[in-house]
């Protein structure tokens, strides 16, 4: 449990906060993008219930918890029994990627992480993406970082051109993405050698979490698993630096 919580942190550190019953209000109805919503469990009033409604109709994710995990997260202390977090920068949308791709006249290259978890690593793959010309990342929504301040900082200005789109249920993206032309390779230390892999024409290119890498379910939509050789006595790399790695593969045979 106090592991999760550190994790938790670490994704919301820099989030903008919103505090309090209007503000949260507000922001669902501006159209302002909520990461989550985090709600004093039994509390069941009129303004409370028009929030959940309005977070479900958003597809936000909902957190029912305690009043001292309330006090946590409070920085004012006038929460009202609601908190939430919303992204620092505004999520895209992923037609806007294949329109990018079109408007470039390139096959479409997206690249697909699998809960990432460290902001350093999201804005890092964010930097690579858009270096190597991908024309946009997509995350899910769940048991991974948003689009945070920090994060931001460590695309060093790539958020700005990148598109990132968040989606439900990154198996079924897949399928989608299937429908309209892309296919999949994942990075996996029991696939094959990337050098021997034809990874030209549309392509999404799919990185696991930092620990456990690419989910099994995820894993069982890519059509090809790629290894990238290791020399060293160690036999993992950081997740960012393998996104480049392999992006960069894909970038050397589009050049070809």
């Amino acid at each position: 449990m106090q592991e999760r919580e550190r994790k938790e942190n670490l994704n919301q550190e820099h989030t903008l906060l919103i505090e309090g019953r209007n503000a949260v209000l507000e922001a669902f109805r501006s159209g302002k993008p909520i990461d989550k919503l985090f709600v004093l469990d039994g509390c069941q009033d009129g303004p409370i219930r028009t929030i959940v409604r309005e977070a479900k109709k958003h597809d936000t994710i909902i957190n029912f918890v305690g009043k001292e995990r309330l006090t946590q997260l409070t920085e004012t202390g006038k929460h009202q029994g609601v908190i939430a977090y919303a992204a620092a920068y505004e999520y895209s949308s992923i037609d806007a990627m294949f329109e990018l791709a079109k408007e470039k006249g390139e096959d479409p290259f997206i690249i697909l992480l699998d809960n990432i978890e460290d902001p350093h690593n999201l804005g890092a793959i964010i930097r690579t993406a858009n270096l190597a010309g991908a024309h946009g990342v997509i995350i899910p929504k769940r048991r991974a970082v948003g689009l945070t301040a920090t994060v931001a900082k460590t695309s060093a200005g790539a958020l700005n051109y990148t598109p990132v789109a968040k989606v439900t249920n990154m198996a079924k993206t897949m399928e989608d993405l299937k429908e309209r032309g892309l296919w999949f390779v994942c990075a996996d230390m029991g696939g094959e050698s990337m050098y021997r892999l034809n990874l030209t024409g549309p392509i999404g290119l799919v990185i696991g979490n930092e620990g456990e890498g690419v989910g099994r379910l995820v894993k069982e939509k890519c059509d090809f698993i790629a290894s990238i050789p290791m020399k060293g006595e160690i036999d993992s790399l950081n997740a960012s630096v393998a996104a480049g790695v392999l992006a960069y593969e894909i970038v050397r045979q589009r050049m070809k």
